[in-house]
This record gives structure tokens, C-alpha cells and sequence, in this order.
């Protein structure tokens, strides 16, 4: 059985290249994909791939932190 909890919080589903926004210049950009059920946030940032991983982990916990909620696992 699947825990509920998990359907209430936002994760991080894809971070992954991509080209940079209409008017922005580099080549080192990332899209990342947050996620929680059908609700969906998408964005774009440079830098390396270990370091928008990292930014859209700490946006995800932002937002469920926001929410009253937490991906942080209780021990």
C-alpha cells in the first residue's frame, strides 16, 4: 500500500538540459520539474546539474514548508 503522506508534498520529478529562454544567453541551462499529483511546477535556471538539483530540492521543500507540509523524513 502506497503512504498517503507522499501525495501531499512536492518533489522533484526531473531536472534535465535544456536551451535558454528566448532572449537569455548561455548554453548551461536546466529545466526542472516539481511535482504533487497533477499540480506541476516547471522552471529554468543555470548553472551546473548538481547545482539546480540541489536549488529545485530546496524550492520543493520552500513550498511544502509553505504548505504546512515537509518531505523531511521523520526518524
Amino acid at each position: 500500500m502506497q503512504n498517503a503522506s507522499n501525495d501531499f508534498i512536492y518533489k522533484v520529478t526531473a531536472v534535465e538540459k535544456t536551451t535558454a529562454p528566448e532572449g537569455m544567453l548561455g548554453d548551461n541551462w536546466y529545466r526542472y520539474v516539481i511535482q504533487k499529483g497533477k499540480s506541476v511546477v516547471e522552471s529554468k535556471k543555470t548553472g551546473t546539474l548538481k547545482a539546480v538539483t540541489e536549488h529545485a530540492k530546496n524550492v520543493a521543500e520552500l513550498i511544502n514548508t509553505r504548505n504546512g507540509k515537509s518531505s523531511q523524513k521523520k526518524k
